[in-house]
C-alpha cells in the first residue's frame, strides 16, 4: 500500500504552460484525504516551487534543489546538504573558463550575473523542448522569474562563492547539447561534486548528498514511512535516485526510454495529466 508519494515539478506535475492540471489536483487531494503524504521533489528553488504552488492553491512539504533542501509545508527548512564554496568556485572556474552561463542557488534565493543571457537560454532551450509554444509565452515566462523577485541579478559571483551566502547548487545552461557533454566530462573530475541533469540543455551541480533519493529518504523516514511503501514519479535524471529506493517508480510518458526502463511503471505524458493518472491508479491498487 502506498504511503507516501513524491512528485518531480517540471516536465511531470506541471504541463508545458507551467501549471498543474486540474486532475492532477484532484488526485493530490484524493490521496492526501485518504492519509497519503505527498510530497514535491524538484530541482527548482524554494521560493520558484512556492510560486507554481500557490498559484494552483497546494500547500505541500518540498525537498527542493535536488535535495539540498528539505522544508516543511509551511516553508522551515528542516534538513540541508549544502555545496561546499571551495568545490563550488572549482566548478565555476571550469564554467567561466568554457564561457558557459550558470546560475546560483542559495539558501537565500537564486542569482544571476547576466539577466539578458539567463533570459535568451531559458527561451531558446524551453523552445526547443515544447515547440507548440509560442516563443511570445516562453519569453513572458522567462522574464516573470525576474519580475517576481525569484532570480536576483549581481555584478558578481565572487562573494558569493567565498561563502557570502550558504550555496545549494549550480544551475547550467547551454542550448548546444555536444557542448553541455564536453563540459560535463570536466566537471565530473570534480571530487564530491554530484552532476546530474533535470532537462534538455542542462546540468545541476550539487553536494554528493544533494539527491532527490537521499533527501526522500529522510523524509519517509522521520515520519515512520518504509521506502517500499512509497510511490515516486519523474521525467528526467535527476530524479533517477528517487526511482532507485521506492517500492514504486512511475515516469512520465514524456520522460526518454531510457529513463523509464529504470521505473516499475509509466504513466501519460504531463501534458495528459500523467501524475494525476498516476496517483489514482496507485490508490485503486
Amino acid at each position: 500500500m502506498i504511503k507516501c508519494i513524491a512528485s518531480d515539478m517540471d516536465g511531470t506535475l506541471l504541463n508545458s504552460k507551467q501549471e498543474v492540471s486540474e486532475k492532477n489536483l484532484e488526485a493530490i487531494q484524493k490521496a492526501l484525504n485518504s492519509g497519503v503524504e505527498v510530497v514535491i521533489a524538484t530541482g527548482r528553488s524554494y521560493e520558484e516551487a512556492m510560486s507554481v504552488l500557490q498559484e494552483s492553491g497546494l500547500q505541500l512539504p518540498l525537498i527542493c534543489a535536488n535535495g539540498a533542501e528539505i522544508r516543511t509545508k509551511e516553508g522551515e527548512i528542516v534538513k540541508a546538504h549544502p555545496l561546499d564554496h571551495k568545490i563550488a568556485k572549482q566548478a565555476a572556474d571550469v564554467l567561466n573558463q568554457e564561457g558557459v552561463y550558470y546560475e546560483i542557488y542559495t539558501s537565500e534565493g537564486t542569482y544571476t550575473v547576466d539577466y539578458d543571457k539567463g533570459v535568451e537560454i531559458i527561451i531558446d532551450i524551453f523552445t526547443t523542448a515544447n515547440p507548440e509554444l509560442s516563443r511570445e509565452l516562453v519569453e513572458e515566462e522567462a522574464q516573470h522569474r525576474y519580475e517576481k523577485g525569484l532570480v536576483h541579478i549581481v555584478d558578481s559571483y565572487e562573494p558569493i562563492l567565498n561563502g557570502e551566502k550558504t550555496i545549494y547548487k549550480l544551475l547550467v545552461f547551454h542550448k548546444d547539447h555536444s557542448f553541455l557533454d564536453e563540459v560535463e566530462q570536466k566537471l565530473k573530475q570534480i571530487d564530491h561534486l554530484e552532476v546530474t541533469s533535470s532537462a534538455f540543455g542542462n546540468l545541476e551541480l550539487m553536494n554528493t548528498q544533494s539527491q532527490k533519493g537521499i533527501a526522500l529518504a529522510e523524509f519517509v523516514e522521520e515520519r515512520g514511512i518504509a521506502l517500499q511503501d512509497t510511490m515516486a514519479v519523474g521525467d528526467n535524471y535527476n530524479d533517477l535516485s528517487m526511482f532507485r529506493v521506492v517500492g514504486r517508480s512511475v515516469a512520465m510518458g514524456n520522460a526518454n526510454e531510457d529513463i523509464k526502463e529504470q521505473c516499475t511503471h509509466v504513466t501519460l505524458r504531463n501534458d495528459e495529466s500523467g501524475v494525476g493518472e498516476a496517483i489514482l491508479k496507485a490508490l485503486a491498487e
